[in-house]
């Protein structure tokens, strides 16, 4: 009998992920700097910008959206075809450089749009790089693992901007110095960027000395590999689904601040969005480590769509479901709470799941396009929501229960991964 082959895994691959995850973590910090404490931030960069135009507070989270359209198809081709030594280093070194500029252009709104403009360049050469890790330095048995340690690094980011960055700066309105210590907060984040930035530079490393799998070295280039995975059809509905769930993830992201005044919130307390991140944190470690240990994607999929359903439900029609404003309030938090286990559990099992579904081709291809698209209604969802200060916000919200039904049905019509058929 042909004894089966095994593979080495290198103690390396650790500090990788580390790695990793600490430059995933700070350029989420940076997307979301501003966004929890909004209404402050319009007190203290007043008269640099028109509160009723597009330039505005929201616009520095936007503004990841816009880029990541245009720079998400470029990034994931230099990282398939040069490598993640070559494409992370490209994010690290601008997310050093701008990093500090955003911290030492604190006061100016044009300075901060500028550095924000440089970050967002960077931040696809760094997420669109999960898939390509966990492959080159991973075994089967521990990618969705990995790719859910990766997420959780992205959501630990998101949870520090929402929940740490409001104790930096003065909230309460009824207070002197709201809207203050914007300076601070930015100096600090930009020291911690540059720092995350420098290690990934010394340390990332493009493969072990051994593969940790029978995949074949070659894959198809990125041309090849990307008509590859438009004709796939289980790629084409996954393409769908996240058009819809990352798309309403970005947006609440993005609007926490405007959904707390939403909802009759006085302060930018970030609790929305922070009891979000939780939940999420809590999904990103559990379902991706559940669907290795019983080697199923679709069916955890479907699993967190269905969840999705009672969570946006609570986040959208919490002030339909109570009539008090601490019921209403204490449905929010529930309802979000809920969303970001599924929503954010889904992310990485759906990037290894569509690595696996349209192998050979290159893997982060397959991730950009999803994160992609949904950067893509992300933008479109968070610029119809916060037009004519934020009118639209509660049509935006029912909307997004509508959908996500959609991608529930959706879901459900996926194949297996063919590594676990």
């Amino acid at each position: 009998m042909e004894q089966k082959k095994t593979y080495p895994v290198f103690a390396y691959r650790w500090v990788i992920l580390a790695v990793y995850m600490f430059l995933s973590i700070v350029i989420q910090i940076q997307w979301l700097a501003h966004a929890s404490v909004a209404r402050p931030a319009a007190v203290f960069y007043a008269g640099q910008f028109s509160p009723d135009g597009l330039f505005n507070i929201d616009f520095l989270a936007l503004l990841y959206m816009l880029v990541y359209i245009i720079v998400s198809i470029p990034a994931s081709y230099i990282i398939d075809t040069h490598g993640i030594k070559i494409g992370l280093g490209i994010g690290a070194a601008i997310t050093v450089v701008c990093g500090l500029l955003k911290g030492f252009m604190a006061e100016n709104y044009i300075g901060i749009l500028v550095a924000q403009v440089g970050l967002a360049i960077a931040q696809p050469f760094i997420l669109n790089a999960v898939t390509a890790i966990t492959v080159r330095w991973f075994p089967l048995r521990e990618r969705g693992m990995a790719a859910g340690m990766a997420a959780l690094a992205q959501y630990l980011g998101i949870i520090i901007a929402m929940l740490v960055t409001p104790l930096m700066i003065g909230i309460n309105p009824d207070k002197p110095d709201y809207g203050s210590g914007f300076g601070h907060m930015l100096m600090i984040y930009g020291v911690i960027t540059a720092v995350a930035g420098v290690l990934s530079l010394i340390l990332i490393k493009e493969t072990p000395p051994e593969p940790p799998g029978d995949e074949l070295v070659e894959r198809m280039s990125f041309g090849k590999g990307l008509k590859h995975i438009l004709g796939l059809r289980d790629m084409r509905i996954i393409l769908i689904i996240f058009l819809i769930g990352l798309g309403i993830f970005n947006a609440v992201s993005s609007m926490t601040d405007a959904i707390a005044a939403h909802m009759g919130v006085k302060d930018s307390e970030g609790l929305i969005g922070g009891i979000m991140l939780i939940g999420g944190i809590i999904g990103a470690v559990i379902i991706p480590w559940l669907s290795d240990v019983y080697k199923k994607r679709k069916f955890f999929l479907v699993v967190c769509m269905v969840g999705m359903v009672p969570g946006i439900v609570g986040l959208s029609l919490a002030d339909h479901l109570a009539s008090t404003p601490g019921a209403i309030y204490g449905i929010t938090l529930a309802g979000s709470f809920i969303l970001g286990f599924f929503v954010m559990s889904a992310g990485p099992i759906g990037f290894q799941y569509a690595a696996e579904v349209s192998y050979p081709a290159p893997e982060s291809t397959s991730q950009g396009l999803l994160l992609l698209i949904g950067q893509v209604t992300g933008m479109i969802f968070v610029a119809g929501m916060s037009i004519h200060q934020n009118h639209f916000l509660g049509v935006f919200m029912t909307l997004f229960v509508v959908l996500t039904v959609v991608t529930m049905i959706l879901g459900t019509t996926l194949r297996e991964s063919p590594h676990f058929r």
